[in-house]
């Protein structure tokens, strides 16, 4: 019996890949999965898909229950939201229990929530109410999750701009802002305390788009360079993404904590941008999102941190037609809503022609979503 298309092109995506990719497709890199469209495939499709390349972690903006159902016996971990706009009700016992009993215990064990964010970079707006309130709310639900008999299997932490630093040049002097100290040591010490991440939201795309002239292209994208030598510690940077993440570590030691693990929950480069963003191209995100999953396959780490291997969430997973912003924001999926991928490396016809689909095929989203993730799978491989 011949497979179905989308079964004979992972199979053959699958056979191109080593050990190698695939381990860190599983167990090393997650996928940003945001829902600001009005185009994208179900939940249903893309749960099956991501099972089909073994993609196994999804961190969540929301705790959609579209998602975490269709995820029920996937065996993908997922990292689930409380939005910014619900951290004054967390600080409430009752309801942190009350949001624990309706979105998190009604889809376990059969969907696997791992961690709960708390807001997202809160400390980076200017709504000090929720910047005041974001510890307590933390701490309540982390006690309505002991209360439930499940803070074994679920984590709390927030994530973070990485504008809450003050000073992250040389990484050995990395600092946090004066005006967030207040907010930040005793967060640190909460984190210390249950033995969660600190989850960090880092885009050298930002900083390379500030001061285009003064920072080099290739030290952004992993590609060779001279980079960086820190005087006070003599470790060498060849990438900004690592030494943002050695800034923080350097700011937390300078508040006391070295027992507290740097997460990137979100990192990724627009494949389109307005005039006035520099380095917004497909070229671009193909290069950083490939050199990055290259350097995670080869397990590595940074300076500073030699034993910590790196821990990313790449965003995003599609485009998303309806975020507010410049061009760019709309435009750091790695695929298209349709499921084509958005970085073209000219496989297309030589896969389509391998699968040998017939012309009287009706397309299906879940098929052109499997399509571009297979691509993906390709792409990495390529890169090692």
């Amino acid at each position: 019996m011949e497979l179905p298309a989308r079964f004979r092109f992972v199979a053959l995506c699958l056979l191109l890949l080593s050990g190698q990719v695939l381990q860190t497709l599983c167990h090393k890199v997650g996928i940003n999965y945001g829902q600001v469209a009005n185009n994208l495939p179900s939940p249903t499709q893309v749960a099956g898909l991501l099972q089909s390349i073994s993609i196994s972690r999804v961190k969540l903006y929301d705790a959609d229950p579209r998602v975490l159902s269709a995820f029920a016996n996937s065996n993908i971990e997922f990292i689930i939201a409380i939005d910014n706009g619900n951290i004054l009700n967390m600080t409430d016992s009752t309801k942190a229990q009350a949001w624990i009993k309706q979105n998190v215990q009604p889809y376990l064990p059969q969907t696997k929530i791992t961690c709960i964010t708390v807001g997202n970079e809160v400390f980076s707006s200017n709504d000090t109410a929720s910047m005041s309130n974001l510890l307590p709310a933390m701490q309540s639900v982390y006690e309505a999750l002991v209360t439930l008999g499940l803070d074994k299997q679920v984590i709390v932490s927030t994530a973070h701009s990485t504008a809450i630093l003050g000073n992250s040049y040389p990484p050995s002097a990395g600092s946090f802002r004066e005006d967030l100290v207040q907010y930040i040591q005793p967060l640190l010490n909460f984190h210390s305390q249950i033995k969660s991440p600190f989850l960090i939201n880092a885009y050298p795309f930002f900083a390379y788009k500030a001061n285009p002239n003064g920072i080099s292209l290739e030290y952004v994208l992993f590609q060779p360079n001279s980079g960086v030598t820190d005087s006070n510690t003599n470790l060498h940077y060849d990438n900004m993404l690592y030494a943002q993440i050695d800034s923080v570590y350097s700011a937390m030691k300078a508040m006391g904590h070295t027992d507290i693990d740097v997460r990137i929950s979100e990192t990724g480069w627009p494949s389109k941008g307005d005039s006035d963003e520099p380095g917004a191209s497909i070229e671009n995100a193909a290069t950083y999102n490939g050199n990055l999953l290259k350097r995670i396959a080869m397990n590595q780490s940074t300076p500073l941190k030699p034993s910590v291997p790196i821990d990313v969430y790449v965003f995003a997973l599609f485009n998303e037609d309806q975020k507010p912003g410049p061009t760019s924001e709309r435009n750091y999926g790695l695929f298209y809503p349709d499921g084509t991928p958005v970085y073209n490396i000219g496989l297309q016809r030589y896969l389509l022609s391998s699968m040998s689909l017939s012309s009287s095929s009706k397309p299906m989203v879940s098929n052109e979503v499997a399509y571009g993730f297979g691509i993906l799978l390709v792409v990495i491989a390529m890169f090692i």
